[in-house]
């Protein structure tokens, strides 16, 4: 595939779909290595209109939530096999550790998802991952997906 991968590319790679789907382009790939990923955040999300009114602010859990979906997009391209899985045998979310939150994510801005893997294999990953906003660390995490 080349790059960057827009939401064609993404929904072929990805279970998810609007508005749960968080990620909007891949701009960087290395197979195995490393990810990097966007997130432009709108108004118009869904999740702004209950969190909070008049404040509105993108909750913690889905900032890594993106994080991961562009995780997974890094693992399952990595092990090619895992592209053949049918839905029950997709790429999950299995563990966070290490969560900072630096400042709130709103309207506006421009995640920029970083995430570099610190273990793989054919079913279990690990990764290392920030998310940023104009050069600022908004968040970072320690991530694990099991394949399968």
């Amino acid at each position: 595939m080349d790059l960057p991968l827009t939401y064609q590319d993404i929904i072929q790679i990805l279970p998810h779909r609007p508005p749960f789907l968080l990620v909007d382009l891949i701009m960087e790939l290395e197979l195995g290595e490393r990810v990097v990923g966007i997130k432009n955040v709108t108004i118009d999300e869904p999740f702004f209109e209950g969190h909070f009114p008049g404040n509105p602010i993108m909750p913690g859990v889905l900032v890594i939530e993106a994080m991961a979906q562009v995780g997974g997009i890094l693992a399952r391209l990595s092990v090619p096999e895992s592209m053949n899985l049918d839905a029950s045998k997709a790429i999950y979310f299995a563990a966070i550790d290490k969560v900072k939150f630096r400042r709130p994510v709103v309207p506006g801005d421009q995640i920029v998802f970083e995430l570099t893997a610190m273990r793989k294999g054919t079913k279990i990953w690990k990764m290392k991952g920030k998310a940023i906003v104009q050069e600022e660390i908004v968040a970072e995490a320690e991530l694990v997906a099991a394949i399968g």
